[in-house]
């Protein structure tokens, strides 16, 4: 039986993924705007799964160089993609944010959670769904403690 339980999450998981990579690829054609290189649309997955990194966690995160961060921040900020935030706590840091911009253009994973969320609402019991829900977030918050090295906040989705 557990070896369908990895079977399944990689389904999902490989859906999720392959929803996300071909809007990215179909947005790439469509755009008037300079597109966004799949490097550059990583690095944004990266600063909203973050939530709000400081230029150093995403340097850190994504093995970067100083330097060679703040380089790829300010070309998504030149694109109009993400923009930086002084620290209150610390006037020398800022923290990054993604844009509008980039959740109408990219965007579309997070709305397509919310679909498959929706439709699992309609297709299953109230009571299977709460359990479900429970089993998530502790797979989230306990079984995935790898993923909790840098705020508690990492990976948790903003508010469309």
């Amino acid at each position: 039986m557990s070896e369908m339980l990895e079977k399944n999450i990689a389904r999902i998981y490989n859906k999720f993924k392959l929803h996300l990579y071909g809007q990215i690829l179909r947005d790439m054609k469509n755009k008037e705007d300079e597109p966004l290189s799949v490097q550059e649309v990583v690095y944004l997955e990266l600063i909203t799964a973050l939530r709000h990194p400081t230029v150093n966690e995403f340097a850190s995160y994504a093995k970067l160089s100083g330097p060679n961060a703040a380089y790829r921040v300010n070309r998504l900020v030149q694109k109009g993609y993400v923009r930086k935030s002084q620290s209150e706590r610390d006037k020398r840091e800022f923290h990054l944010h993604p844009t509008p911009k980039y959740r109408q253009n990219y965007g579309s994973a997070m709305k397509y959670i919310n679909t498959v969320a929706d439709r699992m609402r309609g297709r299953f019991p109230e009571e299977d769904i709460e359990r479900f829900d429970e089993m998530l977030k502790v797979i989230a918050s306990e079984l995935m403690p790898e993923m909790h090295s840098l705020n508690s906040n990492t990976y948790e989705p903003e508010e469309q």
